[in-house]
């Protein structure tokens, strides 16, 4: 018999570690530890090897030789292991550096804002460079803007899985922050771990995967504009290793904001129109939004031929009522969408698969999504939801009742190598297929589009780290992207005719990585990549609604340069972190989003190809925090975004000069900060109770959103300077297992706008209150 305690040592604090797999390599003999961590193993006499594992921990393998009536005892302490993406050291409150990553950048610790009603892309506000972008209230479109790069060059992954094509129920903005353990950023130079082609970078919602026993996690907001928010999550890990976990959110709101309207139409009794200069305060009507979701995994864990294998399938669903065209003066009163989401999921991860050495990770999914665009309405609305009977024909924006139907499969595969202790081999394949096809249902027969749009990507990357000290490293790496893109192009202006148009890209790109300790608390980090972006599906098929897509469009090159700062350290019960970082980006057939106009006063948002795009800037953070009592930090950002084309795109030669040569280019703020503060008044009424008020504020530098240069420079193209502040109280119960929140977002009631000046949300009140039962 053998027997024995296994523990791990995390920070210098001894845990006990209940439910690790203890077998006999081999043999049928093994089992589980218990809670307190210990193990007894019947076998017959031997010479065997020991195998110790355990999620989040490096296993441990020992020999062992048994004899006949013998019992050996055998304690093991086990380490934990890097996380799949390099290892996450946190400091202070809520940010901290993927510390061992030669590549810029950052994690955001979501367990601070649990007892928020936060989303996941509020709770990224934190990270130094980044920028929340919304078109409105909740449900709204929404951006991510990072070092100066926003949309489609910033591209999500959960838990390493890319998001592209999965609908807006899965939006970052409709994901609640309890979703996540944390985030990673990475800035410019993307690790060849995601298989990606962003230019600005990628966003990693990172879930809890730890091994737990039974937990629940509930929770439920209500606020202004008739905002409900709720989220459950619930799960356990038997002995055996099976595995169950179900998620689930939704989000309600009405959005009757009031905004600030000028140009507004009005009508007379007689049927004729009158617009004037006047400002009038006026509230939304036409902006009701809802989602849920529910996400179910089964599986096992532990097991020798598996670290982890689950099934899992996520169903959503989305109703969204469309109030604005891509300008605010462009106003709707019945226009809306709706649309549900189904998708099977795979993931199997294995370390020391075969050999010692050789971790592996493999996802799979398929979603299958609706979504229907409705505008069929008999009349025009204005600001003050008044209507009148519309002389030409049905329809807001253009006379529509259509469904997409999308199918859009995706598959990773990532395998790490380490040779020896400094050498590490990673290959890494994405391949994603989607499929699009048209049915317009305006005549109540379904009339399917002669064209299905179509395209298939597969990049593939391979990284080698060289990692001889825990003073530096560095990686290299390349990467090879095809493209095939299928669909149709109209052959005239009133796009009246179509024909089917087919092109294939074929890609390389490669960058380095490095970062080496200055000193023990000082970093620094240096990165370099020749990088290519794909165009997105809605780049290039558009939302069948108020974008329009490009089939043609050419994906953007870029050299991407980072270069980063950072210094950490703790005295006592002091601890403070700074970083600065430069970037610099030279992009070719930059894709930007630009606004076209349509007959009958109305718009859309189209996208091409923009000659040379130069950006230049740097961003600063900083954070102090004494003992577990207070936490002050900020972040500030400045990126210089210009338009570097000598000559008009189009033209012939040099015949034609670019009149914005070297102007900013439009609708991107370049001038941006936030800053926020922390008291915590631990033991509150009794021990184990934390009460927690936050101040956070967030700057925006005013900015054109047309061209500065062709006279655009009235207020009446500039977005203003803006200056909002939120204020939050939470009390937590009994180490958090209850927890009551209040929070007041915009205090002063600032007039905040975004993109081609959207207003968003005026000042709104919202209470949230949580639970957690289990380990």
């Amino acid at each position: 018999m053998i027997s024995g305690r296994i523990i791990s040592i995390d920070n210098g604090n001894k845990n006990i570690v209940d439910f690790a797999t203890v077998y006999l390599k081999g043999t049928k003999f093994g089992g589980s530890t218990n809670r307190e961590g210990f193990y007894h193993i019947h076998a017959l006499p031997g010479d065997y090897t020991l195998v110790v594992s355990a999620v989040g921990y490096r296993t441990v393998e020992k020999k062992v030789s048994l004899k006949r009536g013998e019992r050996i005892k055998m304690n093991i302490t086990l380490v934990p292991k890097e996380q799949m993406l390099e290892e996450v050291t946190v400091v202070s409150t809520g940010v901290s550096r993927v510390k061992r990553s030669a590549f810029n950048s950052v994690a955001v610790d979501t367990k601070e804002l649990k007892n928020s009603t936060k989303s996941l892309s509020e709770a990224l506000a934190k990270a130094p460079g980044m920028k929340l972008r919304e078109s409105g209230g909740v449900g709204s479109d929404m951006q991510l803007m990072l070092d100066g790069f926003s949309g489609k060059h910033v591209k999500i992954f959960i838990d390493g899985i890319p998001q592209e094509g999965v609908g807006s129920s899965f939006g970052l903005n409709n994901i609640p922050v309890n979703f996540a353990d944390r985030i990673e950023v990475y800035k410019g130079v993307v690790p060849v771990g995601f298989g990606t082609d962003a230019i600005g970078g990628v966003v990693n919602i990172v879930t809890n995967k730890k091994r737990r026993n039974w937990f629940l996690d509930a929770s439920y907001s209500y606020g202004s504009f008739n905002t409900h928010k709720s989220h459950v999550n619930f799960g356990q890990t038997l002995k055996n290793g099976f595995t169950y976990e179900i998620s689930a959110f939704q989000n309600y709101s009405d959005n009757d904001y009031y905004i600030d309207a000028d140009h507004v139409e009005q009508w007379k009794e007689d049927g004729s129109t009158v617009i004037t200069d006047e400002m009038f305060h006026v509230k939304r009507f036409n902006d009701t939004f809802h989602n849920e979701a529910v996400i179910a995994k089964i599986g096992v864990t532990d097991k020798p031929w598996a670290d982890r294998l689950m099934f899992g399938f996520t169903y959503s669903n989305m109703y969204k009522e469309i109030q604005t065209g891509v300008r605010q003066h462009t106003v709707f009163g019945e226009k809306h969408r709706k649309g549900h989401s189904l998708m099977p999921s795979l993931e199997y991860n294995k370390r020391n698969l075969f050999v010692k050495g050789l971790d592996i990770v493999l996802t799979a999914n398929y979603n299958r999504n609706a979504t229907t665009n409705v505008d069929t309405a008999s009349y025009q609305y204005n600001w003050f939801s008044e209507r009148k009977i519309k002389t030409n024909g049905r329809g807001e924006q253009s006379e529509q009742y259509s469904r997409a139907d999308n199918d859009n499969w995706n598959a990773t595969l990532t395998v790490n190598y380490r040779i020896a202790k400094a050498h590490t081999l990673t290959f890494n394949n994405v391949w994603n297929a989607f499929h699009r096809t048209n049915t317009s249902l305006l005549t109540g027969a379904e009339i399917e589009d002669e064209f299905s749009k179509d395209t298939r990507k597969n990049i593939a990357g391979l990284s080698y780290r060289f990692m001889p000290s825990e003073h530096w490293n560095l990686s290299a790496f390349g990467k090879y992207y095809h493209q095939y893109v299928s669909g149709p192009m109209a052959t005239d202006d009133k796009g009246t005719d179509y024909v089917l148009v087919e092109r294939t890209v074929r890609s390389a790109g490669y960058g380095a990585a490095g970062t080496y300790f200055i000193l023990p608390e000082l970093q620094a980090k240096l990165s370099y990549e020749k990088a290519y972006r794909l165009p997105t599906i809605e780049e290039m098929f558009g939302d069948e609604d108020l974008e329009s897509g490009e089939v043609n469009i050419r994906p953007e090159n870029s050299d991407n340069v980072n270069l980063n700062i950072s210094y950490s350290k703790n005295i006592g019960k002091h601890s403070v972190y700074v970083e600065g970082g430069l970037i610099y980006r030279n992009t070719k057939d930059y894709i930007q989003r630009n606004i076209q106009d349509l007959s009958g006063g109305k718009e859309n948002a189209t996208y091409t190809n923009y000659g040379k795009v130069v950006t230049k800037g740097y961003n600063l953070s900083a954070r102090y925090s004494f003992s577990k009592w207070f936490s002050i930090g900020g972040n500030f950002t400045q990126m210089d975004v210009r338009d570097m084309e000598k000559y008009q795109i189009g033209s012939t030669g040099t015949s034609t000069p670019n009149l914005t040569y070297k102007a900013r280019m439009a609708n991107v703020p370049y001038m941006f900060a936030d800053s926020d503060v922390t008291f915590y008044w631990h033991g509150l009424g009794k021990k184990g109770n934390i009460l927690t008020v936050t101040y956070d504020n967030q700057y925006l530098h005013s900015f054109c959103y047309n061209s500065e240069v062709i006279g655009t420079n009235s207020d009446e193209y500039t977005v203003p300077n803006q200056f909002s502040h939120n204020l939050s109280v939470s009390y937590s119960l009994q180490n958090g297992r209850y927890n009551v929140s209040f929070e007041c977002h915009n205090i002063t009631d600032e007039n905040l706008y975004d993109n081609f000046s959207l207003q968003k949300a005026s000042r709104a009140f919202y209470g949230k209150v949580r639970v957690y039962f289990g380990k």
